[in-house]
């Protein structure tokens, strides 16, 4: 009785020291996570302002030609409080969230079309990437032509910027998917769409990420080209305000707009695709 009481202190002993490895280390608080984050990006900030100013006082370029961030970033503060720039921002968002939904539709569809069939990856795999390659500003010429001044002229043009690149994301994604995977998920019964649904998509996932964020950097390239090129009566938008700034020679007006240009660029980054991979990875175990 003895030696059994002795065995089963052992064992609590063990199973006590199993239980220590369990324990969930919380690591630091939110706030310090937020800081360990934030400060690389601010430094980076500082750094650049930094190297701005110190182009300025090289007088390379005169006050009025190349402003520094003491001009420039009040002027940005104060275009920031007009109605007027929220709404050419609205604009110019609006283009891009059809644009984009268009193109995720299109290169989802036409990408694991090629993936699958030998056919039409012979007919049209280097013709995909050959549009992706093409600039967008070659395209504007024949919009017009086709749509006027409209703004389904830039929906055409954004769409063919950004959809090749989503359909690359997607045939990537597949050609790398290990045929284990499918062969795993044709045992289970998932064929045609369900296969599609449940094994190659899911499988695919990190390379279409990838092709998604390239497919919004070509469409909002894309975008400001066409802005730029394509003006519409009565339809303020961010290309518009940067042509407006540039005839003027208002440079400190013309620079705040393409801080504006490359923030939006960033908070899209960082809040959206930022997140979205970050999601992915941690459910994958990836990311602690």
């Amino acid at each position: 009785m003895a030696i059994a009481e002795h065995d089963l202190r052992d064992v609590a002993t063990e199973v006590a020291g199993l239980d220590a490895l369990d324990v969930f280390d919380a690591g630091p608080p939110r706030r310090a996570r937020l800081w360990r984050s934030a400060w690389p990006k601010l430094a980076a900030i500082v750094l650049a302002l930094g190297i701005w100013q110190a182009v300025v006082w090289s007088h390379w370029k005169p006050d009025y030609v190349l402003p520094g961030p003491g001009t420039v970033l009040p002027r940005l503060w104060h275009e920031l409080g007009k109605a007027t720039t929220w709404h050419a921002i609205g604009t110019t968002g609006q283009r891009a969230g059809v644009g984009f939904a268009v193109s995720l539709v299109a290169g989802v569809v036409v990408g694991a079309l090629v993936a699958r069939s030998r056919i039409l990856r012979s007919a049209v795999g280097s013709f995909i990437t050959g549009l992706q390659t093409m600039p967008s500003i070659a395209w504007f010429p024949l919009a017009i032509l086709l749509f006027k001044l409209t703004d389904r002229a830039i929906l055409f043009v954004v769409v063919l910027g950004a959809a090749p690149s989503i359909a690359n994301g997607v045939i990537s994604g597949i050609d790398h998917i290990p045929p284990i995977l499918l062969r795993a998920g044709r045992v289970l019964g998932a064929r045609g769409l369900s296969s599609y649904r449940h094994v190659i998509l899911p499988a695919a996932l990190p390379a279409f990420l990838a092709g998604l964020k390239q497919g919004w950097a070509f469409l909002w390239r894309s975008l400001m080209a066409g802005e730029l090129f394509v003006m519409i009566a009565n339809r303020p938008n961010i290309g518009l305000r940067l042509n407006q700034e540039f005839e003027q020679v208002d440079t400190a007006g013309l620079i705040s707009w393409m801080l504006i240009v490359l923030v939006i660029g960033i908070v899209v980054d960082a809040f959206g695709f930022g997140l979205l991979e970050r999601a992915v990875r941690r459910r994958r175990g990836l990311l602690s």
